[in-house]
């Protein structure tokens, strides 16, 4: 970034709350009941950075019948029960954030993850004291990433411009939404090269370490 940002937006799952395996596994259970066999890393594939409720529109495209009423409800509720002891801090993740701070910046967290959701990820890692007030889910907006919204919520709830912030995302719809918000977007890529983030508009960092040479 060429300037200091005004604001720091984290993305929460991948990159403050490392819970995308468990619930890539869990994902993976729930799908294959509806009679599409998947395993976690197929899981994390496709769903990755979507929200739950663009789950029945694919699975129902897959297996030409419709999910039950009231699945996404109950794949949430397992989800949540899954996180409340499965989550984990990414790492570096309380250091970045306290370093923001430090720095004199304002944070503030968007995610495709619903508010009940992100709470006992909080709650389990400890992080629950530091970011209350900062969090914005998708579920308050008209639609989840890879649409702008939960970002552009995200700025006005701070008081400042789109092109002012600095996003941190590790999923290619994360950055496809900050991207469309008009805001400069780094892909935290933490097990591969970044190339996927960069061709969609973000520069790629291996770990939250990098934050602080781009403020």
């Amino acid at each position: 970034m060429t300037r200091r940002p005004a604001l720091v937006i984290f993305d929460c799952d991948g990159v403050l709350i490392d819970s995308e395996g468990p619930a890539a596994r869990l994902t993976a259970e729930c799908v294959t009941e509806q009679g599409w066999p998947m395993t976690p890393e197929e899981a994390q594939r496709l769903f990755m950075g979507l929200r739950i409720a663009d789950m029945p529109a694919m699975v129902e495209r897959h297996t030409g019948r419709a999910t039950p009423p009231g699945w996404v409800d109950s794949v949430r509720a397992r989800l949540i029960a899954v996180l409340e002891t499965e989550s984990a801090l990414v790492p570096g993740a309380r250091e970045a954030i306290e370093a923001v701070v430090k720095a004199g910046l304002p944070f503030r967290i968007a995610s495709n993850s619903g508010h009940d959701e992100m709470r006992v990820k909080f709650a389990q890692t400890g992080l629950a004291s530091l970011v209350t007030g900062r969090v914005h889910s998708a579920r308050d907006v008209a639609a989840g990433k890879p649409a702008p919204d939960v970002f552009l919520a995200a700025a006005r709830a701070e008081g400042v411009l789109p092109a002012d912030c600095l996003v941190i995302e590790d999923s290619v719809p994360g950055v496809r939404a900050a991207v469309a918000a008009g805001m400069i977007v780094l892909g935290l890529d933490r097990h591969g090269d970044g190339a996927a983030l960069k061709a969609v508009g973000a520069m790629p960092i291996a770990s939250l370490a990098e934050l602080m040479r781009h403020l």
